[in-house]
């Protein structure tokens, strides 16, 4: 009886060292510690619309929590927001923002730092933006948004854009 435990534990043993090998050669993500960003999407909903965005993200501290209020965090602070969009019209082949006190669009994406030893994220963002489809009182047809996001360390991304919305 002990010759068969001795062999199922030395077999054990076996498989379980193969298993930490083969997985000591997957590869993990990596990307740098700045979020990076690309524009993925516009969507119209009628009296609504949602911006799409896909990031990356290094060290995986993005997001902001509800205690996240103090410092550079806190209510009226640059970084309180970490997700800011801006609005643009063009006017006479210029691109514009045409209310700078009203806009930009700031926004607090939550946490979404994962779990385990590989904190490297990639996902996406989408944005509700209302009302749409325009802002009151501002003039033209077109229209486009530009997105920057910021992690916790507060660097910041790159800055896209949206292709170019017709507004109806």
């Amino acid at each position: 009886m002990m010759r068969t435990e001795a062999r199922t534990a030395r077999k054990l043993a076996a498989t379980a060292a193969v298993a930490l090998l083969l997985g000591g050669c997957l590869k993990t993500e990596e990307f740098p510690v700045e979020p990076s960003i690309l524009y993925k999407e516009f969507k119209s909903f009628g009296d609504s619309a949602s911006v799409v965005i896909t990031f990356t993200d290094g060290d995986g501290d993005i997001g902001l929590g509800q205690g996240d209020t103090n410092g550079v965090y806190a209510p009226g602070q640059p970084y309180y927001h970490n997700l800011f969009i801006e609005y643009y019209t063009l006017e006479n082949n210029v691109w514009s923002a045409p209310f700078p006190f009203t806009l930009p669009l700031y926004y607090r994406v939550p946490v979404v730092t994962p779990t385990g030893q590989n904190k490297a994220l990639e996902g996406e963002i989408a944005v509700a933006l209302k009302p749409w489809p325009t802002l009151p009182g501002t003039t033209g047809d077109t229209i486009r948004y530009s997105v920057k996001l910021v992690d916790r360390a507060l660097h910041e991304s790159n800055v896209v854009y949206t292709d170019r919305i017709i507004v109806p």
